[in-house]
């Protein structure tokens, strides 16, 4: 099972799960956990081969997994905290699971905030992808990851987010990198069916305004699903919240208040 941590704070209080993206840990919420515990029950997992998860059973490390097998990984520790409904919130590729598991089990999801969000490859978002699959086994995978968080995330304010992301992927074994990066191979398909089915479930995306690769694709979905809302956050780019804590803090608390009763 992955790692997690919880924090309750009562019994009745809405359970909220931060999922982050491929290359981080749970660790990267470190700048929400102090807020949300003021009204919710919070979840943090540690996805496969990332943080403290990299222990996880043998049999699953031995096999090549996909997008499936890692959403069910979430849902495998709601089901041991008896978490039966919940919150999601997400950032960059954590954001693609938290959509994949309202589709696998949508009677758990009660609302989703996807930070950060990938709905669509650009061009330069499929030509990074290619060039990554050519060059994967040729260099250190620590190079390609940088190069890939300077391309997405380019700008002089953006630097805290480049560098936390960065390291926390230097914890990331190479071939369990690998294992990764191999999803990308997937990532069309079910980027492409996630456009054309609409889940209806409350949505809120918040991007930063400099998100140039993502923020477009997220403009136009919003125009096409019910129930979905977005917000753009401005002086961020795609990691938009590290690079604007309290910004995101506070319209992803707003609108889960609006959505139910919190604790008090």
């Amino acid at each position: 099972m992955l790692h997690y941590r919880k924090h309750q704070v009562s019994e009745d209080a809405p359970w909220v799960v931060f999922v982050h993206g491929a290359g981080g840990s749970s660790s990267i919420w470190f700048m929400q956990i102090k807020e949300f515990v003021k009204h919710f029950n919070i979840l943090l997992v540690d996805l496969r081969g990332h943080g403290k998860s990299k222990q996880i059973l043998a049999a699953k490390e031995e096999h090549h997994y996909n997008f499936e097998d890692i959403t069910r990984d979430i849902l495998e520790v709601m089901d041991e905290l008896r978490i039966d409904k919940a919150h999601f919130i997400g950032i960059s590729l954590g954001t693609i699971l938290i959509r994949n598991l309202s589709e696998l089990a949508p009677e758990r999801v009660e609302s989703m905030i996807l930070g950060g969000a990938i709905i669509r490859l650009n061009v330069r978002a499929k030509v990074l992808v290619t060039v990554g699959n050519m060059f994967k086994r040729m260099i250190p995978y620590m190079w390609l990851y940088s190069f890939f968080a300077w391309i997405i995330m380019p700008r002089a304010r953006h630097r805290q987010s480049r560098l936390l992301f960065v390291n926390e992927a230097k914890k990331v074994a190479q071939k369990e990198f690998m294992r990764w990066f191999k999803l990308t191979y997937e990532i069309n398909p079910l980027l492409k069916y996630f456009e054309e089915k609409d889940t209806g479930i409350p949505t809120l995306y918040l991007m930063g305004e400099e998100d140039y690769m993502f923020l477009p694709a997220v403009e136009y979905i919003v125009t096409r699903h019910t129930n979905s809302y977005l917000q753009v956050i401005g002086n961020s780019g795609h990691v938009c919240n590290i690079d604007q804590p309290r910004e995101f803090n506070a319209r992803a608390i707003r609108f889960l208040k609006e959505l139910a009763p919190v604790a008090a």
